[in-house]
């Protein structure tokens, strides 16, 4: 179904978002965007919708499967807005939202969908998961100078961390069971990105209600939105491995001819299996086996 932009969506969408979970999939430009929207219908979502321009094109296949929005991704806001105008109307429903060449990982995905997933999240009352972002990068510039390469994709086996999230509204002290992470490529080339670009934890999965509103941090108005377990034990947390900063740095003319290449001694070929995540501690089971 093709939709002219976000008002028709939520005119005449009410199809499409009456059964989650529903994956919103953001698209900045043309780069590995069939195998971002494939990679996601893969994984069990019941609707994924693509918010592109009209200009970018999309195989025979992924028209037959995936709804299509006319959208400007890099207007300023823009994301932020589409996110909370389909929230209100999917009240009820799980929502995730993405960008192209970013992939979903959750413990144990080659064999369970989403919507299980979800499931037993919610049973234990959970209405949003934190997501880290974790940054992929091509192995070799000369061959791909836009850094972008699945076969050849490369991630950082070390170097993340966390920081108390301070509250302003609290003398900031720090909020309850929140946390700022830092880590791959915003962390090792922080001097080309904006401070408040520099977290890489995101809010990614969360259930629609009304009221709710994205902030351009990737939090939510609701605080309980933003933590990252419950206050009885750990939950379950999920990675969004995404190429998206190693694009826009090889892009950017004041960073790229900084960089000759992104591999460093901690750098380790990405395996594309949610095992290598869990080893790596970039995310956790919580109480599901």
């Amino acid at each position: 179904m093709h939709f002219s932009g976000v008002e028709q969506l939520i005119e005449n969408g009410g199809t499409v978002l009456a059964k989650g979970p529903i994956a919103l999939i953001f698209a900045e430009d043309e780069v590995e965007l069939d195998t971002t929207l494939r990679h996601h219908r893969q994984l069990g979502f019941k609707a994924v919708i693509a918010f592109m321009p009209d200009s970018f094109g999309l195989p025979v296949d992924l028209v037959k499967t995936v709804h299509r929005v006319g959208f400007d991704a890099t207007r300023s806001g823009a994301v932020q807005k589409a996110v909370d105008a389909v929230a209100a109307v999917a009240v009820g429903q799980w929502l995730y939202y993405c960008y192209n060449a970013e992939y979903l990982f959750y413990p144990f995905c080659e064999t369970r969908t989403v919507g299980e997933m979800l499931g037993f999240h919610a049973e234990e009352r959970r209405d949003a998961m934190l997501t880290y972002v974790i940054d992929l990068y091509a192995g070799d510039l000369d061959r791909f100078p836009n850094a972008v390469s699945l076969d050849l994709a490369y991630l950082d086996k070390s170097g993340y961390y966390a920081l108390a999230r301070p509250d302003p509204a609290n003398d900031n002290d720090p909020k309850e069971r929140q946390l700022d992470f830092f880590g791959g490529l915003r962390w090792r080339y922080e001097e080309h990105v904006p401070a408040p670009r520099r977290k890489i934890d995101r809010i990614a999965l969360f259930r629609a209600k009304s009221g709710l509103r994205l902030r351009e941090d990737h939090t939510f108005n609701d605080e309980e939105y933003n933590t990252y377990a419950c206050p009885w034990h750990n939950n379950l947390t999920a990675a969004i491995v995404s190429f998206r900063t190693a694009k826009a740095l090889k892009r950017n003319p004041g960073s790229t001819f900084d960089i000759d290449t992104f591999r460093w001694h901690n750098s380790t070929p990405f395996e594309w299996h949610s095992r290598q995540l869990l080893d790596l501690g970039l995310m956790e089971p919580g109480q599901w086996f």
